[in-house]
């Protein structure tokens, strides 16, 4: 589960990073009952696509340690007791 909530959170990431207007546009029609009477600064889509890279970087490190722990605990058991594994194994 928690592999599938760094995925999603890296693709979330890339979305904002690629197209931080769009992002911007349906928050703010989210957020406000009359976005057309507000003015978005230009710092903003900024912020967002820092934001979207940010969310990336996270998902990436989330999913790089998560994969590098997997099975590690089958295998480090093994290594502490080869002759357990060998013993299983027969």
């Amino acid at each position: 589960m928690r592999r599938h909530i760094e995925l999603l959170v890296g693709l979330v990431g890339l979305v904002e990073l690629l197209c931080p207007r769009t992002v911007v546009a349906v928050a703010t029609r989210l957020a406000y009952r009359t976005p057309e009477d507000l003015e978005v600064r230009e710092w903003v889509y900024t912020a967002a696509r820092l934001e979207g890279a940010v969310l990336v970087l996270l998902g990436l490190v989330g999913l790089y340690t998560t994969a590098g722990s997997t099975g590690s605990a089958a295998t480090d058991a093994a290594d502490a007791n080869p002759g357990t594994a060998a013993r299983d194994n027969a």
